[in-house]
């Protein structure tokens, strides 16, 4: 029971945490009256560069600790799990709503299963699928409600799935390839190595020749700080631990609570909310639970 208890108190808070994640991206590309400041790959190199510099005082112990062989995945789950989805997530937020944003990350579970399957060999159940689809059916109804913007803005909506395509497998890997990794271990490891990438798009894009005493960039690079230290490096601490505790396809359901907060957040700035937008937010939560329920298995091919 304490163990059901802690997965669901890490579950909520990584939704908190991450679903206030995709306002934070605007704070770092506008300022108050919405004009641009940074642009998305200077805002997501900050991130990941504030990510990597929290983390470094664990680097030492975790090299020491950490098989060698499993560096390499290590290190892809950093590129996969934070760095392509940062970019991608900064590109899209140029020109669709934060909320809508989040809403979208919901999509991640069916990657999660797709990827699993097919590259992993995981099984799945059947109750799990319906309860994805289910959760799938209620992100297209609030996609739907976004229908109204202009079709070349809701083609951002590409990036986000793309990078929720990147969160699949990462979980995925993560459950197979790293289940007996210390999560601190893989955190240093993984967002240290992206330090010299993010540094060199920072000096690439002109980052360190703006006025950045001004109080627009002071407060877009803050933005970016707090989305690294918080919204990367200690979430996806705690991701990586929700990960082995509860397993991946549980993991990932976390894309569902997102769209509550990130909405929130939209409603608080006035982004448009409709009867639409709530309406896929309980499907979406019925799909939580009904992915959750046990089922008869439906894969076996895990000979592993």
């Amino acid at each position: 029971m304490n163990s059901k208890l802690t997965s669901w108190g890490l579950f909520l808070l990584i939704c908190c945490i991450w679903g206030s994640s995709f306002i934070l991206m605007k704070w770092g590309l506008y300022d108050s009256k919405w004009n641009p400041i940074l642009s998305p790959y200077q805002v997501a190199a900050i991130r990941l560069l504030s990510a990597g510099i929290v983390m470094l005082p664990f680097l030492r112990p975790a090299l020491k600790n950490i098989p060698r062989y499993v560096v390499l995945y290590v290190l892809l789950s950093g590129w996969l799990g934070s760095f392509f989805p940062a970019f991608l997530f900064c590109i899209a937020e140029t020109k669709v709503d934060s909320a809508f944003a989040g809403t979208l990350n919901a999509i991640t579970p069916l990657f999660v299963i797709i990827t699993g399957a097919v590259f992993f060999n995981l099984r799945t159940t059947t109750i799990k699928v319906i309860g994805v689809l289910v959760g799938l059916a209620g992100s297209a109804l609030l996609v739907y409600a976004n229908s109204s913007r202009p079709l070349g803005e809701i083609a951002y909506a590409g990036f986000v799935l793309l990078a929720t395509f990147f969160y699949g497998c990462n979980v995925n890997m993560i459950s197979k390839k790293l289940a007996g990794i210390s999560s601190m271990h893989i955190a240093a490891i993984a967002f240290a190595g992206l330090i010299p990438p993010s540094l060199a798009i920072l000096l690439s894009t002109g980052y360190f020749n703006l006025p950045l005493a001004t109080h627009g960039y002071v407060t877009s690079t803050i933005a970016g700080c707090i989305l690294g230290i918080v919204g990367t490096a200690v979430a996806s601490v705690l991701f990586y631990i929700l990960v082995k505790k509860s397993g991946g396809l549980f993991a990932s359901l976390v894309t569902y609570g997102i769209p509550f907060v990130a909405i929130s957040w939209g409603i608080y700035y006035g982004e448009k909310i409709t009867g639409l937008h709530i309406l896929g937010l309980a499907i979406i939560l019925t799909g939580v639970y009904v992915a959750n329920l046990k089922g008869r298995a439906v894969r076996n091919r895990d000979t592993t």
